[in-house]
């Protein structure tokens, strides 16, 4: 109880009722109430798993039981009922079912099944009128029928058909569909086919390119099909000038990059392959991000190599996962005269959507600023360069933070917005979708609860949002807390973000190992969110996700008795196997915070394999490490521990480039041999 109350930040009499509330709760309540009670929460979780196993029966029992009990979840097992026939359900049924949930997760998510059985049904006239009232509307393939009953009607989709036919990865029926009659009525041009087929080759997807391909005959899928799944073969073939057979080629050449980066670079240096500069360009690119993405010193080149085939002011179509790994690449291969000019042209060929991602605003600063010449031209580019640091500038991300330092500022935390008032408090508590969603994590119902509260909390502004987290908050759910407070955009609670569960035994052992207690709090806050029940699906478990053989490991290495492996759970035995462990691959890593976090997310082998190579910038080497979890993870975990750093001692500011060190480069000559044990 003492660790709950140090986190309630309530006004006093609303705290005062809400502990009133938690004392009547403990009254006994009428043994058939608690009963009743009890049997209709136990059906939920029952027809949960009929739902699961497609048990029909079940769940029309499960219903007709929770019908009678009106229990708050019943709006769940009749989804679940509904959903399991919906292939047989009319539309009356259907309509039924939205008019009695209106406003709710579940009308929104029965009205997404439903609209892909529409499409399934070809049933064009009923999903041109439903889509419309989809809320979360987030489905492509829904958004492809819905655009595709548009064409039917005689109006141009051509546009935003292009771009989700871009972005999907499997040849699912809607979007396929769409590109089909787009492509039979000549709305979408042959360019935009072999585009499609190079990107889902980039996907790795060479099913949905031999489909996109064979859009444009039988024989371009006959050869689309040697060229995709025989590669070699394809390029052995006498080379034809011909726009088909350069677009074959390229296809055939992406595959070869997949396997073998090198012979593919080899191939496109002879130039037997005979294509277009537009064409040799995409081949360079690629193969240069299949080197990026092994490290390789070959990256750089040849990205400029690609760059050099293309005139200034183009934009070749490459995906957004080839440039970001086309600026990575020259952010660690490539001369600073020529590196910083060719960032800039990368970044601004990015999509809307890859441009959310912070880094590329950093780096085009930092590449704006690097490639600023003297006079007043240069000035003028530094003033730019500034201007788009400070824009994004503050402490909320690793980047925001390196922008802030990088403009010579002392970082600090955001002022702390004003407190909720009852009406606030009163506003989450009150919340239908907020308070299933707490009824479906006393359940167990973990996956279902998130989607239901983050379904509640669309619409809300900065206010009501903290009002949600600090209601997750005093129930102890962390993670629901955290990720709803870092929502806000305006008005930023940092002790929502992040809070301090556990704060104590977390202090201890932290400084038992002789580890910063910020640096602990900042890898818990990413690993778990302070939530110690979590298990991830490879067996890691516990607030610092500890494996059961590092476990053993560890616990042998500090003489800690082993004979209950349960124990991994217990979050004091947790800590301090977890701290034990960071303190290890600390140690091994020559202290390096960065190679530290990649490591106890990624294995201590693969960041020794990644110091390999020229010595860098710690963001430029966190930048290129080549997992995508792993990199934001790390970035996660040296940002959060800046943050903590500031909110445990208020006399520290929350910097961040102490953490990054001078670089990171391989190992010095000097140093300890790696300790090859870790696990």
């Amino acid at each position: 109880m003492n660790r709950l109350l140090s986190h309630l930040s309530l006004p006093g009499h609303v705290l005062a009722a809400c502990l009133a509330t938690a004392w009547l709760a403990t009254l006994p309540a009428p043994a058939a109430a608690q009963a009743s009670s009890a049997a209709l929460d136990s059906t939920v979780v029952d027809a949960r798993e009929a739902a699961r196993k497609r048990d029909r029966t079940r769940l029309a029992g499960a219903r007709a039981a929770m019908e009678a009990g009106n229990h708050p979840l019943l709006s769940w097992v009749a989804y679940w009922d509904l959903a399991s026939r919906l292939g047989e359900a009319t539309v009356d049924e259907v309509e039924g079912f939205y008019t009695r949930w209106s406003g709710t997760y579940v009308e929104d998510r029965l009205r997404n099944d439903w609209l892909r059985e529409l499409g399934k049904r070809r049933d064009w006239a009923n999903l041109a009128r439903d889509y419309p009232r989809f809320r979360m509307n987030d489905d492509r393939e829904v958004t492809c029928w819905w655009l595709f009953t548009e064409h039917l009607a005689g109006r141009d989709v051509a546009e935003q058909a292009r771009a989700l036919w871009f972005a999907q990865r499997d040849t699912d029926d809607g979007c396929y569909l769409l590109a089909t009659a787009l492509v039979d009525a000549k709305r979408l041009p042959v360019d935009d086919v072999w585009r499609k087929a190079r990107l889902s080759i980039e996907q790795q997807r060479p099913g949905a390119a031999k489909a996109a391909v064979g859009l444009l005959g039988n024989k371009q899928a006959r050869d689309a099909a040697e060229a995709v799944d025989s590669p070699a073969r394809h390029l052995a073939r006498p080379a034809d000038n011909g726009h088909t057979a350069q677009e074959l080629r390229l296809l055939a050449l992406l595959r070869l990059a997949q396997t073998d980066a090198p012979v593919a670079a080899a191939r496109l240096e002879a130039r037997s392959l005979r294509l277009d500069a537009h064409l040799a360009a995409w081949g360079w690119a690629y193969t240069a991000r299949q080197s990026a993405f092994q490290l390789s010193t070959d990256a750089g080149p040849q990205m400029l190599r690609a760059l050099s085939l293309l005139p200034a002011d183009t934009n070749p179509g490459w995906s957004d996962d080839t440039l970001a790994w086309g600026v990575r690449a020259l952010l660690r291969g490539a001369p600073p005269a020529e590196r910083w000019p060719q960032v800039v042209r990368l970044v601004g060929w990015m999509s809307t959507t890859e441009l959310r991602d912070p880094a590329w605003a950093y780096w085009r600063a930092r590449a704006v600023q690097g490639s600023a010449k003297r006079g007043p031209d240069g000035d003028a580019q530094r003033a730019d360069a500034r201007l788009q640091l400070e824009a994004m500038a503050g402490t909320t991300n690793f980047y925001a933070k390196l922008a802030t330092e990088d403009l010579g500022r002392t970082p600090g935390l955001p002022p702390t917005p004003a407190p909720l008032n009852d009406a606030e408090h009163a506003a989450a508590h009150g919340h239908p979708g907020l308070q299933r969603a707490l009824l479906l994590v006393n359940l167990g119902l973990r996956d279902e609860a998130r989607r239901e509260w983050n379904f509640s909390l669309r619409g809300m502004d900065d206010r009501a949002l903290m009002a949600a987290a600090r209601l997750a908050c005093d129930r102890q759910d962390w993670q629901l807390c955290i990720n709803t407070a870092e929502r806000t955009r305006n008005e930023v609670d940092v002790r929502l973000r992040y809070p301090m569960p556990f704060a104590n035994d977390i202090t201890s052992a932290a400084r038992a190992q002789g580890l910063e207690p910020a640096l602990v709090f900042g890898l818990i806050r990413q690993e778990t969110r302070f939530m110690p029940q979590l298990k991830s699906v490879v067996g890691a478990s516990g607030l610092m996700q500890v494996m059961p053989a590092t476990a053993r490991y560890v616990a042998k290495k500090i003489d800690l008795p082993w004979d209950n492996p349960a124990l991994i759970s217990d979050p004091a035995t947790n800590l301090k196997l977890g701290t034990a462990y960071l303190r290890m691959v600390l140690d091994d890593l020559g202290g390096s915070q960065a190679m530290a976090a990649a490591a106890y997310n990624a294995g201590p082998g693969r960041p020794r394999r990644w110091r390999e190579g020229p010595t860098l910038e710690t963001a430029i080497w966190a930048e290129n490490i080549p997992f995508n979890e792993t990199r934001d993870y790390v970035k996660k975990v040296l940002s959060n521990a800046a943050v903590y750093s500031a909110l445990l001692d208020p006399r520290q500011a929350p910097a961040l480039r102490p953490r990054l060190g001078p670089g990171i480069g391989p190992r010095g000559a000097a140093a300890p041999a790696p300790n090859t044990e870790l696990p």
